[in-house]
């Protein structure tokens, strides 16, 4: 979706600068849990899926209308 790709991409700027920081600070074999579990959270099956749906549930409202039929109850002259 184009909308999640900017979003996307930022989120993995966040996400490599919080790894680097974990990879600096945790010994190797708990860093690599830790990043297993910021992918897992964040990642692809995490967050951004999170994201997508979102995104694409404000599409389909968005889609058809929030405010339902605008003549709805209204009487619509006929010519």
């Amino acid at each position: 979706m184009v909308v999640v790709e900017p979003i996307r991409e930022v989120l993995n700027v966040r996400k490599r600068r919080l790894l680097l920081f974990a990879e600096a600070s945790l010994p190797q074999g708990q860093f690599q849990a830790f990043r297993k579990l910021v992918l897992d959270e964040l990642g692809n099956t995490g967050l951004e899926q999170d994201l997508v749906r979102v995104v694409a549930d404000i599409r389909q409202r968005e889609r058809h209308g929030a405010g339902g039929n605008i003549h709805a109850g209204k009487e619509v002259p006929h010519g």
